[in-house]
């Protein structure tokens, strides 16, 4: 079990304590997080694009300490290769390298980022690295370990007191969901949830 989750209140908590390292001001006024540059900038990690695996099932993966991590070829389609990657690499998959302002690439770095902030200590004491996957997790704990930072992404992309803000500001006049979605540059799907999830909708 991981000693490490937490409440989601909390989650809010830590994730506004994120942004605010990088720039205070954006939790005054609605608009787009810049993910990329907080994982930069304040926690020193590199993002590199890679075909993690071949059948794209793996979006992301941080790697919590030096170590050889296996990344599908597919120069020459020969299978996997194992490549040196030095603690603070995030992998994320090529495949969304071209659509860089698409929410999946945005919502898998917040997700990789709150890996980061937030379980690091766990999966260095496993020696493991965490991945973002389209399917849910084998073992329960993993799966506690992903919808936390599933959330916490969340949290990081639509801070609570803006995405309120937006929400009072704006509702009635727009297709709310699609509006904030674009407001905040993440997906319609992710927005939805998200608004949910604060009794919004």
């Amino acid at each position: 079990m991981n000693p490490y989750l937490h409440r989601y209140e909390a989650l809010e908590t830590i994730s506004r304590l994120v942004i605010s390292q990088y720039d205070r001001s954006l939790l005054d006024k609605p608009a787009p997080i810049p993910v990329e540059i907080i994982m930069e900038k304040v926690y020193g990690l590199t993002i590199e694009f890679q075909h993690i695996r071949k059948n794209g099932r793996i979006l992301g993966e941080t790697v919590f300490e030096d170590a050889m991590i296996p990344i599908y070829d597919k120069r020459t389609g020969d299978g996997y290769r194992l490549v040196p990657m030095r603690a603070g690499t995030v992998l994320i998959d090529a495949r969304l390298l071209n659509n860089r302002a698409d929410g999946r690439f945005r919502y898998t770095c917040a997700h990789e980022l709150s890996h980061w902030v937030i379980d690091r200590k766990y999966f260095t004491q496993l020696g493991e690295t965490a991945a973002m996957t389209k399917a849910a997790r084998s073992s329960e704990t993993d799966a506690a370990v992903e919808r936390q930072a599933n959330h916490m992404a969340s949290c990081i992309l639509m801070p609570k007191g803006t995405l309120k803000m937006a929400f009072y500001h704006n509702r009635g006049q727009y297709d709310i969901v699609d509006y904030l979605a674009r407001l905040f540059c993440v997906s319609g799907e992710a927005m939805g949830y998200r608004l949910k999830d604060l009794g919004l909708l």
